[in-house]
């Protein structure tokens, strides 16, 4: 490592992270790790444009600065001229330090092209194009290992920056609690009820339960008289995807079941979303970012995973950080289960079996499995988690715990 850090130098920061919603949204602790280190700094986030939306109007971050990524579709002209143009905007700001929290090659040369003094990020490992580590003048080792809040930890905390409070936080607007209030007041849903949130796809559909199975865990809720609001993001595959699975759903052992049924596909905001999520006793869907919203806000989460592994991405609990131990199978936090395979391949981190799309190991999860998970998170919701204290959610912070 080189020199250590002056603090008297360190004014204005950097934080890249050039990847999707969750993994912005997990970035949050390394900005408060800043904040204390550095409490007069100026903390600026650099994020791909549609996922600054998970930092808006959280304290700890005093600027975002928006990366288009269309300009990637661009003629190699254009692009070549509109990067140089935003690098050109990053050096004008005077950085004093750059953390690059995203491992990639664009982010290594703006931190190297922002011109800060300072310039962290996770050791590559002779990953990227040659000579890459040179452009930085603190390399951290990263324990892959680890979940990723802690691996974005990991970079600054090799520098002395650090913080106790591993929370995640996301804050919402009195407009999206305006918008939840309003949902609930026109479908009846009523202090005593119980009301589960359920997102059941992702932006990648290698993530995403069997169509029938998720159509039946939903009519099993409904049919009990659980209000059960779905969700899906704008995107149009995903709304058809969750358009499909709610035809499947059988609504028949409940007379009016249908009206414990909320459909909202393409109908919230991040900041919405994350609201809804606030405002139910339970999130239930696959390893996607709105998974990781619901954990964030407090709500408990029930997750299906597939590929991906539940130590570095599982749903954040900040009282226990190192809870997700195993490599696979049903995992637990006081607050959050996981249900995944424990095939002797996962997890494998691919796009599907054999680059189908469609993950055995995924579809492998049975719906008498999900339904035994639901019924326990439901029968063990904490008292302070139940209906009568919800309002409280929309008058004051949202809470870190349950």
């Amino acid at each position: 490592m080189r020199a250590p850090l002056n603090p008297a130098l360190v004014k204005r920061i950097l934080v890249i992270k050039l990847r999707h919603i969750g993994d912005v949204l997990l970035t949050v602790p390394v900005f408060r790790a800043l904040k204390e280190t550095f409490p007069a700094a100026h903390c600026t986030a650099l994020v791909n444009a549609g996922t600054e939306e998970v930092l808006r109007g959280n304290p700890l971050v005093d600027d975002i600065l928006v990366f288009d990524r269309s300009i990637k579709g661009a003629s190699l002209l254009r692009r070549y001229l509109g990067e140089a143009s935003f690098y050109r905007s990053v050096r004008d700001r005077g950085f004093d330090m750059t953390v690059d929290l995203t491992s990639g090659d664009r982010p290594a040369l703006l931190s190297f092209l922002s011109g800060a003094r300072y310039r962290l990020a996770a050791d590559p490992r002779g990953a990227g194009f040659i000579g890459k580590k040179h452009l930085y003048t603190h390399l951290a080792p990263v324990d892959g290992r680890r979940h990723m809040v802690l691996q974005n930890l990991d970079v600054v905390r090799h520098c002395g920056i650090t913080t106790e409070d591993l929370s995640v936080d996301f804050f919402i607007p009195e407009e999206a609690k305006r918008f939840v209030r309003g949902i609930f007041e026109e479908h009846g849903i009523r202090d005593s009820d119980t009301v589960v949130h359920i997102h059941p796809t992702s932006r990648w559909f290698f993530k995403c339960w069997k169509d029938e199975s998720m159509a039946e865990v939903i009519g099993w809720l409904v049919n009990q008289g659980i209000k059960t609001v779905v969700t899906s993001s704008p995107a149009q595959k995903e709304i058809e995807k969750t358009e499909r699975i709610l035809s499947l759903v059988p609504l028949h052992a409940l007379p009016g079941a249908l009206s414990h049924l909320v459909v909202l596909c393409g109908r919230t905001t991040l900041k919405q979303l994350g609201a809804l999520s606030a405002a139910a006793d339970l999130f239930f869907g696959v390893d996607s970012a709105p998974m990781h919203m619901a954990a964030a806000v407090g709500t408990p989460v029930l997750a299906l995973f597939g590929p991906s592994g539940v130590p570095n991405w599982g749903p954040w609990d900040e009282q226990a950080p190192h809870a997700y131990g195993r490599k696979s199978g049903v995992q637990k936090t006081e607050r959050h289960t996981v249900l995944q395979s424990d095939r002797e391949c996962v997890p494998c981190g691919r796009d599907g079996c054999n680059g189908s799309k469609k993950s055995d190991c995924l579809e492998s999860i049975t719906v008498p499995e999900v339904e035994e998970a639901l019924r326990e998170k439901i029968g063990g919701m904490p008292k302070q988690h139940a209906r009568p204290t919800r309002p409280t959610r929309f008058d004051g912070p949202i809470p870190k715990s349950i």
